[in-house]
């Protein structure tokens, strides 16, 4: 692609692989153990399972896998560890990435390097019909590349305003202006639509504003909702049924709630399901970083962000956290879970 947004893949080793692999699966009788997907997703340490992940990944409250880089070596190896978790159970396990471009994105050998976000909003300042059109081809080129080698989900587009406070944040933002992030997001979700791709608006309902990283703290914002529904939330509300999932923030609007967006009933259910009328799945953003901290322990964080209306919980790069919780949670599915779920990987 042009003007530095997208550049072209190159050593593209094993495309085609994983498509062979379902068709190959959908012609043979399906021996995976059925077991009913529950709301945990987990990571994986290496470039393929091992015997101790396989049967943590067969727990019934286990319904996904998040990879990172050091998951990835090649995209035929990347290929083959998404065949070796899809195959474990039915219905299969949702594997997703954080792959948004710039910074924050996983794979690199092999698939299209992507700029950051922050490109697409100066190219919209230029022109905005190529800007539309370079941010649908980029949610193709992220939802094609992924599906190649069998990844089901990228938590992508940031709907975080560009307020250039959050470091965090930063050149992850599409704009500073509601309305473009709604407008580029919402091309960039038709071309991962047009790749077959789900996508996942993050970090509800704005994590730009606020300084701190929740990755090392709990921020806060102190903006009134009037100011927050006007601006940083706004992209939910526009984008409607555009948007199959939502990641709330680990960040605190202490006019609004006294928890963390992610923890907030009021957050979850009253303002993004009741008020903007999102109907699709909510996943927390990972329960290990220390702006979760403030709800307890592993299995108190999880029962905070279900309860707070969750659908999923991540929990990364701690697997003796993940046995504590896969050993200390009782949940009991949603009557809408199934659904929600499988509409984000129906594609």
């Amino acid at each position: 692609m042009s003007d530095g947004v997208a550049g072209t893949a190159t050593g593209r080793d094993g495309e085609g692989q994983a498509d062979e692999g379902r068709a190959a699966h959908r012609d043979a009788p399906d021996a995976r153990p059925k077991i009913p997907r529950g709301p945990v997703v987990l990571d994986v340490q290496g470039l393929e399972l091992e015997e101790g992940e396989r049967a943590r990944l067969m727990h019934p409250l286990v319904g996904g896998v998040i990879l990172f880089a050091r998951n990835f070596r090649s995209r035929k190896q990347l290929a083959r560890l998404c065949e070796q978790i899809h195959a474990l159970r039915r219905p299969r396990l949702l594997v997703c990435v954080d792959h948004e471009g710039g910074r924050v994105q996983r794979f690199r050998k092999g698939f299209s390097r992507l700029a950051p976000m922050r490109e697409l909003g100066r190219m919209w300042d230029r022109d905005v019909l190529a800007a539309c059109r370079h941010a649908t081809e980029i949610g193709q080129t992220i939802g094609r590349e992924l599906r190649e080698v069998g990844v089901d989900l990228s938590f992508t587009p940031v709907l975080d305003l560009d307020w250039q406070r959050s470091e965090v944040i930063g050149d992850r933002a599409l704009h500073a202006d509601a309305r473009v992030v709604a407008m580029l997001a919402r091309c960039l979700t038709h071309g991962l639509l047009l790749s077959g791709m789900g996508n996942c608006g993050k970090h509800f309902p704005g994590h730009g504003h606020a300084l701190a990283d929740s990755h090392l703290a709990l921020p806060e914002d102190d903006r009134d909702l009037a100011t927050l529904l006007a601006h940083d939330a706004a992209p939910y509300g526009w984008l409607g049924d555009a948007l199959l999932a939502v990641m709330p923030a680990h960040v605190v609007y202490p006019k609004v709630d006294q928890r963390p967006a992610g923890f907030s009933r009021r957050w979850l259910r009253d303002i993004l399901r009741r008020r903007l009328g999102f109907r699709g799945l909510i996943f927390s953003d990972d329960l290990t970083m220390e702006g979760a901290a403030v709800a307890g322990g592993i299995v108190a964080r999880a029962r905070a962000a279900l309860d707070a209306g969750c659908d999923m919980v991540l929990v990364c790069n701690r697997p003796d956290l993940a046995d504590e919780l896969l050993a200390g949670l009782d949940w009991s599915p949603k009557a809408r879970f199934e659904t929600r779920l499988k509409a984000l990987m129906r594609r």
